[in-house]
């Protein structure tokens, strides 16, 4: 099982909505809204800022498609910040939970 920490910038009003439905659908064992999040960018030409939360999303590497495809649809931007990278290690009960939470079955079918 490899894990992922998934990084995602919305708008605040989205970040309650984003963050269950991940959770619901099983897409992440667990996703933090972490507000106050100052972004300054380039967009269309324009220099941009905005004020953004957060989203730090815990995953697996065999339930990104599935989350990626997810976020992008039910995401207010039309480019939204999807990025993922591999979390080097973990405390092992700890990456137990989040297999089993992201299990696409039960709690506990991850084995």
């Amino acid at each position: 099982m490899s894990a992922l920490l998934v990084f995602c910038t919305v708008p605040a009003a989205a970040a309650d909505r984003l963050a269950r439905l991940l959770v619901e659908e099983r897409l992440a064992a667990c996703v933090q809204a972490l507000p106050g999040l100052r972004s300054t960018y380039r967009w269309e030409g324009e220099l941009q800022q905005s004020d953004e939360s957060l989203l730090l999303v815990k995953t697996t590497a065999e339930r990104y498609p599935a989350l990626e495809r997810t976020l992008a649809a039910h995401h207010p931007y039309d480019l939204p910040e999807i990025l993922a990278v591999d979390a080097a290690a973990g405390l092992p009960a700890y990456l137990r939970w989040l297999a089993e939470e992201t299990a696409a079955g039960e709690p506990g079918d991850a084995d």
